[in-house]
This record gives C-alpha cells, sequence and structure tokens, in this order.
C-alpha cells in the first residue's frame, strides 16, 4: 500500500465514523443540545486514525479516575504515599466499579482535587493540556465541573501502554478488570478474544468511555488501539436510562465501524 493510500484509508475511516452520526443527528437521534468528540490511535502503525472535536474540553465525570490513579502513583514513585492492600482495595473500587467514595478517598490521599491536577501539569504536561480538575464527586454522582479533553485521554492512554508515567502497569491492570464498557461489549461484529483496559464515564449529561482494544490477527500477534467516545449534553436527560442505554449504543456502533477499519488494514476480517 502507497503512502497515499494509506492516508486516504485513514480519511475513509474518520469520515465513516463522521457519516455515522450525521445521519443520526438527520433522524433525530441525536438532538441539538449534543455534542461529540472520537479519537482512535493505532499502536501497530503509530497513526492517528480517528481525530473528531479532539482537543474540545468535555465534561469528565467518571472517565477521569484513572488520571487520579496516575497522581496518586506519582506520590508512591516519591515514597510520599504507599500502595497497600488498603489503597489497591480502594483503587480497585474507583476503577473497576467506578465508585465515587473511594474515588473521594483516593483523591484525599493526594491531596484534593487541585492538586491532583497540580501534579498530572506540572509533571506531566505533554500528557494533560486541557485537565480541568475542580471538584471532588459530589453525594448523588452529578459531577460536572471536572473537564478534560479527548485529546488527553488519548495522550494518557499512550503513555499507560507504553509505560510511561508512574503506575502504568498497576492502571492497565486495574482498567482490564471486569466491568462496563461501551466499547467491545455489545457492539456488533467485534472478534472474540479481544483485551479490553477501559473506564466508562455516565452522567445526565455525558456518557463515554476510553480505552485500549486488543484484538488478535489471524498470525497470533495482537493488535491494540485506542478509542475514546463521548456524548455530551447541554441539558440533563429527563429520562436518564433510556438516554445512557441508546448513547451508550451510539458508542458501540463507533466502535464497530473502527474495527471495520483496523481489520480492513491488518487483514484481521477472519477472526470475526
Amino acid at each position: 500500500m502507497t503512502s497515499t493510500e494509506r492516508r486516504q484509508e485513514i480519511r475513509d475511516l474518520e469520515t465513516a465514523v463522521e457519516d455515522y452520526i450525521d445521519r443520526l443527528r438527520r433522524e433525530g437521534k441525536l438532538a441539538s443540545d449534543e455534542r461529540t468528540g472520537w479519537s482512535v490511535y493505532d499502536f501497530t502503525t503509530g497513526e492517528k486514525l480517528v481525530t473528531i472535536n479532539e482537543d474540545m474540553q468535555f465534561q469528565a465525570a467518571s472517565l477521569v479516575k484513572p488520571f487520579i490513579a496516575a497522581a496518586f502513583f506519582h506520590k508512591v514513585e516519591g515514597d510520599e504515599l504507599v500502595y497497600g492492600r488498603k489503597s489497591r482495595r480502594y483503587m480497585e473500587r474507583m476503577i473497576q466499579h467506578s465508585d465515587n467514595n473511594a474515588t473521594n478517598w483516593v483523591m484525599r490521599q493526594v491531596g484534593g482535587p487541585k492538586a491532583v491536577e497540580r501534579i498530572l501539569k506540572g509533571h506531566y504536561p505533554g500528557i494533560f493540556q486541557e485537565t480541568h480538575l475542580v471538584e471532588y464527586i459530589p453525594a448523588g454522582g452529578r459531577t460536572y465541573r471536572n473537564k478534560a479533553s479527548i485529546h488527553d485521554y488519548s495522550r494518557f492512554l499512550h503513555a499507560v501502554w507504553t509505560e510511561e508515567i508512574p503506575g502504568s502497569r498497576e492502571i492497565k491492570r486495574l482498567m482490564a478488570m471486569p466491568g462496563s464498557d461501551r466499547i467491545y461489549t455489545g457492539a456488533p461484529e467485534m472478534p472474540k478474544g479481544a483485551k479490553v483496559y477501559n473506564k466508562t464515564g455516565s452522567t445526565a449529561r455525558l456518557c463515554g468511555d476510553m480505552g485500549i482494544l486488543s484484538v488478535k490477527g489471524r498470525d497470533g500477534k495482537r493488535y491494540p488501539y485506542t478509542l475514546i467516545g463521548i456524548i455530551e449534553k447541554q441539558e440533563s436527560a429527563r429520562d436518564y436510562t433510556t438516554w445512557i442505554r441508546s448513547r451508550g449504543d451510539i458508542i458501540r456502533n463507533v466502535s464497530s465501524i473502527v474495527y471495520k477499519g483496523i481489520a480492513q488494514h491488518h487483514d484481521l476480517e477472519d477472526v470475526l
């Protein structure tokens, strides 16, 4: 494949995602007060395949919890905190079960939301460029003030996968623990045996998932790639359950579109 053909293939994948979102808007399945953002990075080729509203700040919701873990592990590496049985238990609750009380406990150990942001931006400015952490998660989980960009999630996942940030191996283990996801489970035509490292985010104004999918080719090799998808609503959804389920399915459908593009390039189609 020539470089021109490859550039066209990348454009085709991003266009396929854009066309799907545009169709949903035409059909009234995405409201006028909803905006979306998407990002895909292929570790095998080192190419960015999708960048849609990537540098726009979105509400963070629970998507930011692995960032909080990274700040905690930064202090562990500096011998300011200990990662023992108790903190491991809280960390697992925070990432695997998205427990808000556990999240607030981890944040308190670091010094609070502003301390988390200060560590991330001060020590890893190349990653956390649009991250804004100002609040603990309130009772009821209605957290709307913490923000981050899809590009920040993408850079973070790259740093975790390549182990360029403290606690990367443990963060990968935590994100791979069985739990909810919107990028693999229930997504149509996804391959069996994929490994999923992810964190969802859900409020009455946000439905998102950010993660790494590692799919196996017929050559036995793994082909990892990132996928971040966020749908943010300006006003709270009236029927949370229906809204979050339908928007989760949109992310699943985009994941299916992305996988087909990855499979086509790496000749993975017959592992479905």
